[in-house]
């Protein structure tokens, strides 16, 4: 298929449009029902190239695609499904429905690992809304207008965003509470703009932001990061977008200026990579002199298939691209449905790195995106007849745990950090402990200790929760 042949114009449909498309015809009436009503709970958005080039409608509803970005009545538990399917065929109450949603959404953790409450940077006490500062040199900058994507994953960990829980969005409606915040920590090396997908936004507009960050006073940044999903669900935008044109001008400008611009492409499965357009967007990313990193979680019923994987890695490898991360779906949002146990995903990992040469091995993980930090599996091994989890942490709220290796005991359900117990008979992980070293791991862990106690208690209740349904 040439490039001319995919769509152009982008036509993005949501709960209330879908039955537009014509492959709405082509969904059973369960599935259809499923859509309408988990919708309600997980934002939904999709479009035409997802529909028509990325999802194969005969192997519907296991296509992963499709699994990917439309809501599947599993992503509940049944009790929840059949209460919220009742109040929105039949009884359509609006009211109802609105607190059975919130209280279905409070209970989905909607910001794991303290993005709200510990990863916000404070000025005279007053908290900036559209930044997060969680590692020393980098700032994460959420712009207003890039609080949407092209289509919306189900397994997003930053659904909030997008279902209008305004009181948990990250949005920064200018960049001078950013450039001012740069100013005075002059640790900060890197600026990741996300969101939502930045990549939404035209290319004046992200021009505006990016200009802000190459001025003279903030020579300390390094690099600029850009988080986006568009090069799989919407690759024109590299490509035969009306502006396409000035965004690699864009990216141009900024390694001109003696920075290093890397787009942080989130991939989910290798047929995100296989089109044509596809392709032809990695290789207008990299001619510009910018860097594509590749990443994305594990996810059951998505990308457990390892040859999958190798094959995403191998083929970004020889378009230009880096593979960087392989995360562990975070646990927030549908989790139960999408989890896998840890000791899979590094079966997963493991049999995926073998099948790629060594320019492939840059990937790292499977790594947990945790309220402490990174934490990498790096394998499963026995001491002292004790067969353990080895981990490490690959980044973290305290530099000096990075590159530290511990153990846990091995848990063959365990699917996040918070389900593990430290090995060798010890209470507590060495990030846990009550000796600090020096005042500032002290700080740290006053927050980490009493943290990942409650996440342990919310993670032994929604695991009973997930069992019982």
């Amino acid at each position: 298929m040439t490039i001319d042949q995919f769509p152009v114009k982008f036509k993005p449909y949501t709960r209330q449009s879908i039955v537009q498309a014509r492959q709405w015809q082509w969904m059973s009436p369960d599935l259809q029902e499923a859509v309408q009503v988990v919708s309600h709970v997980l934002p939904f958005r999709t479009n035409e190239y997802v529909l028509d080039h990325l999802i194969d409608w005969n192997d519907i509803p296991d296509d992963p695609i499709f699994r990917l970005t439309f809501p599947h009545r599993d992503m509940l538990p049944p009790a929840e499904y059949a209460q919220l399917r009742e109040l929105v065929l039949f009884k359509k109450d609006e009211a109802a429905i609105a607190r059975l949603v919130h209280a279905i959404r409070m209970r989905m953790n909607p910001h794991p690992a303290g993005q709200m409450t510990h990863n916000v940077p404070r000025v005279n006490d007053a908290p900036l809304r559209g930044l997060q500062h969680k590692y020393k040199q980098t700032v994460l900058f959420f712009p207003s207008a890039g609080q949407s994507c092209h289509a919306y994953c189900t397994f997003c960990f930053r659904w909030p965003q997008f279902a209008g829980m305004d009181n948990m969005k990250f949005d920064a409606r200018e960049t001078s509470e950013l450039v001012s915040y740069l100013k005075n920590h002059e640790e900060v090396t890197d600026v990741l703009i996300t969101g939502g997908d930045p990549m939404v936004m035209n290319t004046r507009s992200l021009a505006d932001i990016i200009g802000s960050l190459l001025v003279p006073e903030l020579g300390h940044i390094q690099n600029i990061r850009i988080g986006t999903k568009s090069v799989s669900y919407w690759p024109q935008r590299f490509v035969s977008d009306r502006d396409a044109d000035d965004l690699r001008r864009l990216f141009e400008r900024v390694v001109k200026a003696g920075k290093n611009l890397a787009v942080m492409g989130h991939y989910s499965h290798a047929v995100e990579l296989r089109s044509e357009i596809a392709q032809k967007a990695v290789k207008s990313i990299v001619s510009t002199g910018a860097t594509l990193r590749m990443q994305g979680p594990l996810i059951r019923h998505i990308n457990e298939d390892p040859k999958s994987w190798a094959e995403l890695w191998t083929t970004g490898v020889r378009l230009g691209a880096i593979p960087y991360y392989m995360f562990v779906e975070r646990d927030t949002g549908p989790s139960a449905y999408f989890a896998l146990p840890l000791a899979r995903a590094h079966e997963i990992f493991q049999a995926a790195y073998q099948m790629v040469s060594g320019l492939a091995r840059t990937v790292r993980g499977p790594s947990m995106s945790a309220f402490p930090g990174k934490v990498a599996i790096d394998g499963i091994v026995n001491i002292h007849g004790e067969k353990l989890f080895a981990l490490q942490f690959l980044q973290a709220r305290d530099p000096d745990w990075v590159r530290k290796p511990f153990f846990a005991r091995f848990d063959p359900a365990a699917t996040w950090l918070d389900h593990l117990v430290p090995a060798f008979g010890k209470q507590k992980f060495f990030f846990e402990s009550e000796e600090p070293e020096h005042e500032h791991e002290q700080a740290v862990r006053r927050t980490v200790v009493p943290i990942m106690q409650v996440q342990r208690a919310d993670a032994h209740i929604r695991r009973s929760q997930s069992d019982a349904a």
